[in-house]
Protein backbone atom coordinates (compact mmCIF):
# COMPACT_ATOMS: atom_id res chain seq x y z
CA UNK A 1 0.00 0.00 0.00
CA UNK A 2 3.12 2.30 0.58
CA UNK A 3 4.55 1.88 -2.39
CA UNK A 4 1.05 2.67 -4.29
CA UNK A 5 0.85 5.94 -2.42
CA UNK A 6 4.07 7.22 -2.93
CA UNK A 7 3.86 6.08 -6.57
CA UNK A 8 0.32 8.18 -6.93
CA UNK A 9 1.56 11.31 -5.13
CA UNK A 10 5.11 11.14 -7.56
CA UNK A 11 2.77 10.88 -10.46
CA UNK A 12 0.88 13.88 -8.99
CA UNK A 13 3.66 16.28 -7.98
CA UNK A 14 2.88 16.48 -4.50
CA UNK A 15 5.97 15.03 -3.22
CA UNK A 16 5.58 16.91 0.59
CA UNK A 17 3.62 14.03 1.30
CA UNK A 18 6.21 12.49 3.22
CA UNK A 19 7.79 15.51 4.79
CA UNK A 20 5.64 17.01 6.83
CA UNK A 21 3.55 15.64 10.02
CA UNK A 22 -0.09 14.09 9.11
CA UNK A 23 -0.91 12.94 12.10
CA UNK A 24 -2.84 15.86 13.65
CA UNK A 25 -3.70 13.89 16.90
CA UNK A 26 -4.07 11.18 18.31
CA UNK A 27 -6.04 10.09 21.10
CA UNK A 28 -7.76 6.83 22.99
CA UNK A 29 -11.03 6.61 20.72
CA UNK A 30 -10.10 8.03 17.69
CA UNK A 31 -7.02 10.00 15.72
CA UNK A 32 -7.43 13.40 12.78
CA UNK A 33 -5.40 12.71 10.07
CA UNK A 34 -4.25 15.42 7.45
CA UNK A 35 -4.67 13.54 4.06
CA UNK A 36 -2.77 14.67 1.22
CA UNK A 37 -4.72 15.42 -1.98
CA UNK A 38 -4.91 12.67 -4.64
CA UNK A 39 -5.77 9.77 -1.83
CA UNK A 40 -8.52 8.19 -2.61
CA UNK A 41 -11.21 7.72 0.26
CA UNK A 42 -13.99 5.98 -1.70
CA UNK A 43 -15.09 2.72 0.52
CA UNK A 44 -16.50 0.02 -1.40
CA UNK A 45 -19.06 -2.25 0.33
CA UNK A 46 -16.80 -5.39 0.19
CA UNK A 47 -13.69 -3.49 1.51
CA UNK A 48 -14.97 -1.54 4.85
CA UNK A 49 -11.69 -0.29 6.13
CA UNK A 50 -9.71 -0.20 2.60
CA UNK A 51 -9.88 3.93 2.85
CA UNK A 52 -8.99 4.04 6.64
CA UNK A 53 -6.09 1.83 5.81
CA UNK A 54 -4.65 3.52 2.50
CA UNK A 55 -5.10 7.04 5.22
CA UNK A 56 -2.91 5.57 7.36
CA UNK A 57 -0.60 4.07 5.07
CA UNK A 58 0.16 7.95 3.56
CA UNK A 59 1.50 8.62 7.10
CA UNK A 60 5.08 9.07 7.51
CA UNK A 61 6.65 6.14 9.10
CA UNK A 62 7.09 7.07 12.45
CA UNK A 63 2.89 8.08 12.77
CA UNK A 64 2.07 4.79 10.82
CA UNK A 65 3.60 2.66 13.74
CA UNK A 66 1.06 4.30 16.21
CA UNK A 67 -1.93 3.29 14.71
CA UNK A 68 -0.53 -0.06 12.79
CA UNK A 69 -2.48 -2.35 15.68
CA UNK A 70 -5.27 0.22 16.04
CA UNK A 71 -9.33 -0.66 14.92
CA UNK A 72 -10.19 1.76 12.20
CA UNK A 73 -13.46 3.38 11.25
CA UNK A 74 -13.24 6.70 8.77
CA UNK A 75 -15.96 8.79 9.96
CA UNK A 76 -16.16 11.43 6.71
CA UNK A 77 -14.57 11.52 3.63
CA UNK A 78 -13.17 14.28 1.22
CA UNK A 79 -13.04 14.75 -2.23
CA UNK A 80 -9.84 12.33 -4.28
CA UNK A 81 -8.28 16.27 -4.90
CA UNK A 82 -9.25 17.98 -1.73
CA UNK A 83 -6.66 17.73 1.42
CA UNK A 84 -6.92 18.67 4.69
CA UNK A 85 -8.35 16.79 8.38
CA UNK A 86 -10.29 13.91 8.30
CA UNK A 87 -11.19 12.06 11.42
CA UNK A 88 -10.80 8.35 12.34
CA UNK A 89 -12.74 6.22 15.13
CA UNK A 90 -10.43 3.83 16.62
CA UNK A 91 -13.41 1.57 18.15
CA UNK A 92 -16.94 0.88 16.91
CA UNK A 93 -18.91 2.46 19.94
CA UNK A 94 -16.81 5.93 18.96
CA UNK A 95 -17.97 5.86 15.26
CA UNK A 96 -21.65 5.31 15.94
CA UNK A 97 -20.91 8.08 18.27
CA UNK A 98 -18.99 10.26 15.62
CA UNK A 99 -20.72 9.09 12.34
CA UNK A 100 -24.20 10.54 14.39
CA UNK A 101 -22.64 13.67 15.44
CA UNK A 102 -21.69 14.15 11.82
CA UNK A 103 -25.02 13.09 10.67
CA UNK A 104 -26.59 15.59 12.72
CA UNK A 105 -24.43 18.89 11.17
CA UNK A 106 -23.08 19.19 14.94
CA UNK A 107 -19.41 19.62 13.48
CA UNK A 108 -17.78 22.45 12.17
CA UNK A 109 -15.90 22.26 9.11
CA UNK A 110 -13.97 25.20 7.61
CA UNK A 111 -12.15 24.50 4.30
CA UNK A 112 -10.03 27.21 2.04
CA UNK A 113 -9.69 26.97 -1.32
CA UNK A 114 -8.30 29.48 -4.16
CA UNK A 115 -10.88 30.55 -6.35
CA UNK A 116 -10.82 31.96 -10.16
CA UNK A 117 -11.78 36.06 -9.80
CA UNK A 118 -12.77 38.21 -7.00
CA UNK A 119 -16.13 37.00 -5.54
CA UNK A 120 -18.54 39.75 -4.25
CA UNK A 121 -19.53 41.27 -2.15
CA UNK A 122 -16.45 39.95 0.59
CA UNK A 123 -18.94 36.97 2.17
CA UNK A 124 -22.47 35.80 2.21
CA UNK A 125 -24.20 32.83 1.76
CA UNK A 126 -25.03 30.75 -1.07
CA UNK A 127 -27.69 28.70 -1.11
CA UNK A 128 -28.89 26.89 -4.58
CA UNK A 129 -30.02 23.16 -4.35
CA UNK A 130 -28.12 20.75 -5.78
CA UNK A 131 -28.68 17.50 -8.17
CA UNK A 132 -26.75 15.27 -10.11
CA UNK A 133 -26.10 16.61 -13.82
CA UNK A 134 -27.77 14.22 -15.86
CA UNK A 135 -25.85 15.00 -18.86
CA UNK A 136 -22.25 14.14 -17.15
CA UNK A 137 -22.20 11.34 -13.92
CA UNK A 138 -19.45 12.65 -12.71
CA UNK A 139 -20.97 15.98 -11.85
CA UNK A 140 -23.33 17.83 -9.82
CA UNK A 141 -25.17 21.01 -10.94
CA UNK A 142 -27.45 23.79 -9.39
CA UNK A 143 -31.33 21.99 -9.62
CA UNK A 144 -33.83 23.76 -8.16
CA UNK A 145 -35.39 20.72 -7.51
CA UNK A 146 -32.30 19.15 -5.53
CA UNK A 147 -31.33 18.84 -2.48
CA UNK A 148 -30.46 22.07 -0.24
CA UNK A 149 -27.50 22.95 0.06
CA UNK A 150 -26.22 25.74 2.10
CA UNK A 151 -22.18 26.96 2.41
CA UNK A 152 -20.97 30.34 4.15
CA UNK A 153 -18.30 32.44 2.52
CA UNK A 154 -15.38 34.73 3.42
CA UNK A 155 -12.93 36.73 1.44
CA UNK A 156 -10.03 36.73 3.05
CA UNK A 157 -7.17 37.55 0.09
CA UNK A 158 -7.82 38.80 -3.67
CA UNK A 159 -4.80 39.49 -6.24
CA UNK A 160 -4.73 39.90 -10.22
CA UNK A 161 -6.76 36.74 -11.28
CA UNK A 162 -7.55 35.05 -7.87
CA UNK A 163 -8.64 35.16 -4.43
CA UNK A 164 -8.45 33.20 -0.89
CA UNK A 165 -11.90 32.14 0.12
CA UNK A 166 -12.66 30.52 3.58
CA UNK A 167 -16.05 28.36 3.12
CA UNK A 168 -18.01 26.39 6.01
CA UNK A 169 -20.38 24.40 4.62
CA UNK A 170 -24.18 24.05 6.45
CA UNK A 171 -24.95 20.93 4.33
CA UNK A 172 -22.93 18.27 3.40
CA UNK A 173 -23.68 17.57 -0.74
CA UNK A 174 -21.47 15.61 -2.89
CA UNK A 175 -18.85 18.51 -4.71
CA UNK A 176 -21.21 20.94 -2.91
CA UNK A 177 -18.38 23.18 -2.65
CA UNK A 178 -16.82 23.08 -5.62
CA UNK A 179 -20.41 23.44 -7.10
CA UNK A 180 -21.51 26.42 -5.22
CA UNK A 181 -18.27 28.35 -6.52
CA UNK A 182 -18.22 27.08 -9.99
CA UNK A 183 -22.03 28.23 -10.22
CA UNK A 184 -20.61 31.50 -9.01
CA UNK A 185 -18.38 32.40 -11.35
CA UNK A 186 -15.85 31.19 -8.88
CA UNK A 187 -14.50 27.70 -9.59
CA UNK A 188 -11.25 26.50 -7.81
CA UNK A 189 -8.42 26.86 -8.93
CA UNK A 190 -7.49 23.59 -10.66
CA UNK A 191 -11.02 21.86 -10.45
CA UNK A 192 -11.02 21.23 -14.23
CA UNK A 193 -14.14 19.22 -13.52
CA UNK A 194 -16.06 21.85 -13.15
CA UNK A 195 -14.02 25.22 -14.21
CA UNK A 196 -11.65 24.15 -16.46
CA UNK A 197 -7.75 25.00 -17.40
CA UNK A 198 -7.97 28.89 -16.75
CA UNK A 199 -4.70 28.87 -16.13
CA UNK A 200 -4.31 29.21 -19.58
CA UNK A 201 -5.33 32.65 -19.98
CA UNK A 202 -2.63 33.39 -17.33
CA UNK A 203 0.12 35.21 -18.98
CA UNK A 204 3.13 34.96 -16.90
CA UNK A 205 4.63 31.63 -17.06
CA UNK A 206 5.61 31.07 -13.31
CA UNK A 207 1.74 32.11 -11.72
CA UNK A 208 0.42 30.19 -14.85
CA UNK A 209 2.20 27.14 -13.60
CA UNK A 210 1.53 27.51 -10.20
CA UNK A 211 -2.54 27.54 -10.57
CA UNK A 212 -2.29 24.46 -12.68
CA UNK A 213 -1.15 22.23 -9.58
CA UNK A 214 -3.42 19.07 -10.91
CA UNK A 215 -6.01 19.10 -8.71
CA UNK A 216 -8.37 21.60 -7.22
CA UNK A 217 -6.85 23.70 -4.46
CA UNK A 218 -9.57 22.67 -1.84
CA UNK A 219 -8.29 21.62 1.57
CA UNK A 220 -10.26 21.11 4.78
CA UNK A 221 -8.61 23.40 7.25
CA UNK A 222 -10.39 23.29 10.26
CA UNK A 223 -12.49 21.12 12.49
CA UNK A 224 -14.57 21.68 15.49
CA UNK A 225 -16.05 18.54 16.78
CA UNK A 226 -18.51 19.02 20.40
CA UNK A 227 -17.64 16.13 22.90
CA UNK A 228 -13.99 15.62 22.15
CA UNK A 229 -10.97 16.58 24.04
CA UNK A 230 -9.41 18.77 22.41
CA UNK A 231 -12.36 19.42 19.80
CA UNK A 232 -10.36 22.01 17.31
CA UNK A 233 -8.04 21.08 15.44
CA UNK A 234 -6.28 22.65 12.10
CA UNK A 235 -4.17 21.38 9.15
CA UNK A 236 -1.43 23.52 7.41
CA UNK A 237 -1.75 24.25 4.31
CA UNK A 238 -0.55 22.23 1.94
CA UNK A 239 2.76 22.79 -0.52
CA UNK A 240 1.35 23.20 -3.91
CA UNK A 241 -1.61 25.59 -2.18
CA UNK A 242 1.29 28.00 -0.30
CA UNK A 243 2.79 27.88 -4.03
CA UNK A 244 0.17 29.32 -5.71
CA UNK A 245 -0.16 32.18 -3.42
CA UNK A 246 3.26 32.74 -3.40
CA UNK A 247 3.37 33.45 -7.41
CA UNK A 248 -0.27 35.21 -6.69
CA UNK A 249 1.09 37.29 -4.50
CA UNK A 250 -1.15 36.65 -1.26
CA UNK A 251 0.84 36.90 1.77
CA UNK A 252 -0.31 34.02 3.65
CA UNK A 253 0.15 35.25 7.38
CA UNK A 254 -1.85 38.44 7.08
CA UNK A 255 -4.81 36.73 4.78
CA UNK A 256 -5.76 34.34 7.57
CA UNK A 257 -5.78 37.81 10.13
CA UNK A 258 -8.53 38.91 8.74
CA UNK A 259 -10.34 36.09 8.93
CA UNK A 260 -13.75 36.07 11.43
CA UNK A 261 -15.02 32.73 12.43
CA UNK A 262 -18.63 31.34 12.48
CA UNK A 263 -20.06 31.08 15.80
CA UNK A 264 -18.73 27.47 16.83
CA UNK A 265 -15.13 28.65 16.47
CA UNK A 266 -15.10 32.40 18.69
Amino acid sequence: AEDGIRDLVRSRGLGDVYKRQRLVHLGDRFAVLDKPAGLSLATPRREPGAAAARLVAALPPAERELLAARELHLVHRLDLSTSGLVLIALDADSHRELAGCFARREATKLYAALVWGHPRPHEGRYESPLGPDRQDRRRMRVDATGRPAVTDWQVLAAARHVALVALWPRSGRTHQLRVHLAAAGHPVVGDDLYGGPRHRAVREPALAAALDPGRSLLHAWRLEVPGLEPSRFEAPFPYDLRKALTAAGIPLAPALELWHPPRKFT
